[in-house]
């Protein structure tokens, strides 16, 4: 066990596991050209070792906070959209303001579940959209992404 000490003296538990996930985890941010600063392997940590989620950034706060990882909610949203700029993570806007990040970065598409805000993966060959518009001049299709907004059925 490692433990990191921060300036305001703030220190927080960096359990080495002997699963290769430690040096994956490192090797996964320098080839993302990203820098791996205690933040960022903190918060990469807390987001990639519990396999595919959906998480909002108040929530990745929420779990750092609990987990005593000192960094702001700023810093939370700054590190969440340098690793989706960098292709670690999938930024899905299921409304103006609402947003979450997908560690699957494959292609697939999204339940929204309405009532409590769950996002449910939907493998991407079960989605099929046809008649789709050509694309503007100079320009071409990266990706298509489909939120299917679901609630319970009112029987």
């Amino acid at each position: 066990m490692k433990t990191l000490y921060f300036h305001n003296d703030a220190a927080y538990m960096w359990v080495m596991d002997p699963t290769p996930s430690a040096p994956t985890l490192l090797s996964r941010l320098r080839g993302a050209g990203l820098r791996p600063t205690r933040q960022r392997v903190a918060l990469a940590r807390l987001l990639f070792n519990s396999g595919d989620r959906h998480v909002t950034a108040e929530q990745l706060h929420g779990e750092a906070t609990k987990a005593a990882i000192p960094v702001s909610l700023a810093t939370v949203y700054n590190t969440l959209h340098q690793f989706t700029a960098a292709g670690l993570l999938r930024e899905v806007v299921v409304e103006p303001g609402r947003s979450y990040f997908d560690t699957n970065t494959e292609d697939h598409h999204h339940f929204f579940w309405e009532p409590n805000g769950v996002l449910q993966d939907i493998p991407g060959q079960d989605v099929v959209v046809t008649g789709l518009p050509h694309p503007p001049v100079g320009a071409e299709v990266s990706r298509i992404e489909v939120i299917v907004r679901v609630r319970p059925n009112r029987d």
